[in-house]
């Protein structure tokens, strides 16, 4: 979660109200946060905000959010946008990238050490955040003095645009900037395998940012700036619209004034930022059902305003009005969840009734459980692998059936794309790590597999020596279902993991448990396993439907 240092001194400036540190320390963390450091006597504040509500990542977005929750100013906050005479056009060709992209000025701001530094932090909060560390979107602040509009966001060729990158003092273009400076080190990856990068100008070709990568140094802003150009891209339009609406009325809680500039995308023209509330109905019978309270439509409309959000009420409804900045309200749910917060956190709970319980395992596990005495005793050593595996190891490898399986998004490694559906590939994979042990080898592992996007336990056992025969696995098979009281069929089985005529298939009650068999030479020689090797592997789940009330 996002740690936000500011001044205790700065935030009740914002505040415009001295309230003792303690206090708020105390309440502070009742709207979704934790103090890191607060102390009276010391002007230096550190808060952990919770990451549903990126608008309180700045000191002016904590003030806003504290005026109201400690009733100074309840309500939603309302920023007065006028129309500036300034024009952004978007190119087409960012459609490839970046698409996205929302500008704002924000005027006559006042801008101290303290102010500089909140924004820079802030910034950089949104883009590690809901940015996704700038892979989804990216913040570019600068001092509009220094540029002219109207000003272009297009696709250049790397090497046809040069400028100052922010902290520097050389000219680059913006390959160079992508090898040489630390930012273009840092996030030139978002930009790998594009032929072109985005860029934004004014009208004499200054070059404002090369998005996500760095501003020019010449719209630096400093504490002499005083009028602010604001510009967003990225590749989700609300997550665009949020950050944008959530610098703008930051630095309007430091008495800039806000100002729409007018957006050309091909041929629609629209202005921004737009800071519309949206409209939300929610039943309070419904919420106190949600909340286990008992407060009236009143007592809810009076909980919303302590969050910023305007509220009123007609019989059993509330109609709420919740500010473009809060980009956590979602559905009517997240407004049950500001009502309760409103009303306090301190406020819940009852006397706890304690009574004895005696806890147990459920059903599969103390199945499990039984199981793996069951391998133990027949010579078997338990093993305990991950569930994370790859296709090639778990279907290319095995020449196991494919079954849709459950993707890992955005994988950290080749190693790791999808959740097993079998145990089987994880048992080689110890196999061939112990290839320098002693045989035979004898393993097993009861574990969970993930097929139909449901967790499925099932049990594994192999067996490599010198020599495994199809019959000493039948064998293991048949010793383990006669522990297990199951009664259950056979039959051959075609399936590619096997030596033609030694793989077979298990049934119960008609439905498929279960394969065994010796592994084939091909699938032995993908592993690089130069000994024989056989298993069985069973699904656990329909056995133990099939015992009801009693396990073996």
């Amino acid at each position: 979660m996002p740690v936000i240092n500011f001044k205790y001194s700065d935030l009740c400036s914002v505040m415009g109200q001295n309230v003792p540190i303690e206090t708020l320390a105390e309440r502070i963390p009742m709207i979704g946060a934790d103090i890191e450091h607060a102390q009276a006597g010391d002007d230096d504040m550190s808060v952990e905000f919770f990451p549903d509500r990126p608008d309180l990542y700045s000191v002016e977005g904590t003030a806003r959010g504290m005026k109201a929750f400690m009733g100074f100013e309840t309500g939603m906050k309302k920023y007065e946008v006028s129309k500036s005479d300034i024009e952004v056009f978007i190119d087409k060709s960012v459609n490839e990238i970046r698409p996205f992209f929302l500008c704002g000025v924000v005027r006559n701001v006042e801008i101290d050490e303290n102010m500089l530094k909140s924004i820079m932090e802030m910034q950089e909060k949104l883009h590690i955040t809901i940015g996704r560390k700038r892979k989804k979107l990216a913040i570019g602040i600068h001092d509009l003095d220094k540029v002219n509009g109207p000003f272009t966001y297009r696709l250049a060729d790397p090497k046809s645009v040069r400028f100052v990158p922010l902290a520097k003092t050389e000219e680059m273009d913006m390959e160079e900037i992508l090898v040489r400076h630390e930012k273009g080190k840092d996030y030139a990856h978002l930009l790998e395998g594009c032929k072109q990068y985005p860029i934004i100008q004014d009208k004499d070709g200054n070059v404002l940012s090369f998005p996500p990568i760095i501003n020019g140094a010449l719209t630096t802003v400093t504490t002499s700036t005083r009028n602010l150009f604001i510009d967003v891209t990225g590749n989700d339009r609300k997550a665009v619209k949020g950050a944008l609406d959530i610098v703008c009325t930051a630095l309007a809680e430091r008495g800039g004034k806000i100002e729409s500039v007018t957006m050309h995308a091909g041929d629609v023209a629209f202005q921004s930022p737009d800071l519309t509330p949206s409209e939300y109905n929610i039943s309070a019978a419904e919420c106190n059902k949600y909340l286990g309270t008992n407060l009236t439509p009143a007592d809810m409309v009076k909980a919303l305003g302590k969050m910023g959000i305007d509220a009123s009420d007609k019989g059993d409804t509330v109609f709420a009005t919740v500010p473009s900045y809060r980009l956590d309200i979602m559905h009517k749910v997240d407004i049950f969840e500001d009502v309760g917060i409103g009303y306090g956190f301190e406020n819940f709970g009852h006397t706890y009734k304690l009574s004895q319980t005696m806890g147990g395992l459920d059903r599969v596990n103390a199945f499990s459980d039984t199981v793996r005495d069951v391998m133990l005793g027949l010579g078997y050593t338990e093993v305990m692998t991950l569930t994370l595996i790859n296709d090639i190891e778990e279907y290319e490898k095995s020449k196991l059936p494919f079954i849709d399986n459950v993707r890992v998004l955005n994988p950290a490694t080749e190693d790791i794309t999808c959740l097993r559906t079998y145990l089987m590939p994880s048992l080689m994979k110890i196999l061939i790590h112990n290839k320098h042990r002693d045989l035979p080898q004898r393993i097993f592992e009861v574990g969970n597999v993930v097929r139909d996007a449901k967790t499925q336990a099932h049990l594994c056992a192999m067996s490599t020596a010198s020599k495994v025969s199809f019959t000493e696995i039948k064998s293991l098979t048949e010793s383990v279902l006669r522990e297990m009281g199951c009664e259950y069929e056979i039959k051959p089985s075609d399936i590619k993991t096997f030596v033609d005529g030694r793989g077979a298939e298990l049934f119960y009650n008609g439905q498929p448990i279960g394969i065994f068999g010796e592994i084939s030479p091909e699938v032995l020689v993908g592993y690089e396993i130069t000994h024989p090797v056989g298993f069985v592997e069973i699904d656990l789940g329909p056995i133990v439907a099939g015992h009801k009330d009693t396990l073996f």
